[in-house]
């Protein structure tokens, strides 16, 4: 009776490790969930993925990789074949990105919706479960960082070769007019501000000018608007003038052109009178009372006296 118990226990510890061994293989095989299989297609480098790596759905751990080869018929591609849970909602519009965990560098498989196209995606179906790779933000960076380093080594030679000696001379030369000019553009700054210091002042005077001389425009207002009227007076007098010495009737002027020079005559002829006397009262005022004096008697003459002789007289 002990023998066959010890056998019992034997067989039942044989039946309960081989049970335990298929449950163990089949927990850590993966095959104790649903699962999907898609293929990711992409032409980029896949530096860090590795078999059994993660796949991760909008940061959610969903599925695992189960190969990674080229594609026989474009050797470009490179196919990297997932198991994603069947709960996962993969559609035609969802796309496949390489991330990174951490700073161990460890990459992993990273879809994200689009929603440009919600038709689900069947999975285990060839050409069909295919997801296009996107570039990731690292290769992005990466790519931009090469371009901008190629620009600034582009920039750098141009560079080096704009500032040679000649050049440099150049430079200088010009940085020297530059503070000339800097100088001259200081003085006209000073020059401005004096100005700008007296523009007051000149502002007053200008509107008191301007004032004067709407006064004097209002006051010489009417002194034109008389001057009018009186050049209009004046040309009518013309217009008349003009009309009585063209008329050669005796009552025009031209009648009395010829009184006029007999006017002028007597005129002439009083004023050499009018001489006369003034220069008779100037020589001997007294004929004024006793009338003009009688001419002195000439030679043979009764009462003629010879003049003095130039040597008696000394």
């Amino acid at each position: 009776m002990e023998n066959r118990s010890h056998a019992l226990m034997a067989g039942l510890f044989t039946l309960l490790l081989g049970t335990a061994a298929i449950l163990s293989a089949w927990w850590f095989g993966g095959k104790h969930e649903l699962t999907r299989e898609y293929t990711v297609v992409t032409r980029q480098n896949v530096t860090g993925l590795s078999l059994q790596g993660q796949v991760r759905y909008r940061g959610i751990r969903v599925g695992k990789v189960q190969a990674i080869e080229l594609d026989p018929a474009d050797l470009r591609n490179i196919l990297i074949r997932i198991s994603v849970d069947d709960a996962v909602p993969v559609t035609r519009g969802t796309t496949a990105k390489m991330g990174y965990q951490g700073v161990t560098g460890i990459a992993h498989i990273l879809l994200e919706e689009t929603g440009d196209d919600p038709t689900p995606l069947a999975g285990d179906d060839g050409d069909a479960s295919r997801i296009k790779m996107q570039p990731s933000l690292i290769e992005e960076l990466s790519d931009a960082g090469g371009a901008t380093l190629r620009q600034a080594r582009d920039f750098l030679i141009k560079a080096n070769k704009l500032l040679n000696d000649d050049n440099l001379q150049h430079f200088a030369g010009i940085l020297v007019n530059l503070e000339a000019t800097t100088g001259n553009a200081n003085q006209a700054i000073g020059q401005v501000r004096e100005l700008l210091a007296l523009l007051p002042e000149n502002v007053r005077l200008l509107r008191a000018t301007l004032a004067r001389s709407e006064r004097a425009a209002a006051e010489a207002t009417p002194l034109m608007v008389e001057a009018r009227a009186l050049i209009v007076r004046l040309q009518a007098v013309s217009d008349k003038v003009d009309l009585m010495i063209g008329d050669p009737s005796p009552s025009g002027i031209g009648a009395l052109a010829p009184r006029l020079n007999e006017l002028g005559s007597e005129l002439s002829a009083n004023s050499r009178q009018l001489q006369r006397v003034l220069q008779m009262l100037e020589e001997s005022p007294q004929s004024i009372v006793f009338g003009s004096p009688k001419p002195a008697p000439g030679p043979g003459e009764a009462g003629f006296a010879a003049p003095p002789s130039s040597e008696g007289s000394r």
